[in-house]
Parts: C-alpha cells; structure tokens; sequence
C-alpha cells in the first residue's frame, strides 16, 4: 500500500521570533530522521525536490543528486523535516539561519 504525502514549503522569514505564537503558521512539531523509515522519507524529500526545483529538466543535475542534496541538508541539520498539526501535512524547513536550501 503506498502512501502520498504533501510537502509545503515555509521560508525562514515567515516563522515568527520564539515565544511569539502566530496563528497563520503552522504549529509543527520536528520529526527526527531516526524515526522516519527510509523509503518514506526518500519520498517525501522526492517530493519537495520536484517542487522546489522546476527546472529540474533543464538542470545539470539529476532528480538522484538533488535528493542526495537535500538528505545531506537534512543529516547536517541544516534542515528539518517538520509535522504540521493544523493540516497533517510534512514540510521540508531550513533551519534557523540557514537558507540553503
């Protein structure tokens, strides 16, 4: 049985400074890599690479190396993925200060 999962990008800019709830963000709670089977997240970073990147096909890069990309973001902690509880839905962030993604 597979499963789809929908990825919404959220810029930095748009997370308010800690301690100050803002009701139009989502409250996420990080989903450490550890506890995230790997074909699940193979597929939920697939699924934010060809989001992200359009031009994929007009890239000098394949579909594989921007997955490889992101999961390094991901193990240097450069990036999160994040649950969101208002929709249920996993998100791809970077982390704050970092924006390289």
């Amino acid at each position: 049985m597979s499963k789809s999962v929908e990825v919404v990008i959220v810029p930095d800019e748009d997370i308010p400074p800690k301690g100050q709830p803002d009701d139009s963000h989502e409250e996420g709670v990080e989903v450490p890599l550890d506890r995230i089977n790997p074909d699940i997240l193979r597929n939920l970073i697939a699924e934010f690479v060809t989001r992200e990147w359009e031009e994929l096909g007009d890239s000098r890069y394949t579909l594989d190396d921007k997955i490889d990309q992101v999961h390094r973001q991901l193990q240097e902690r450069k990036a999160k993925v994040v649950f969101d509880l208002n929709t249920n839905t996993c998100n791809i962030v970077t982390c704050e200060g970092k924006n390289d993604l």
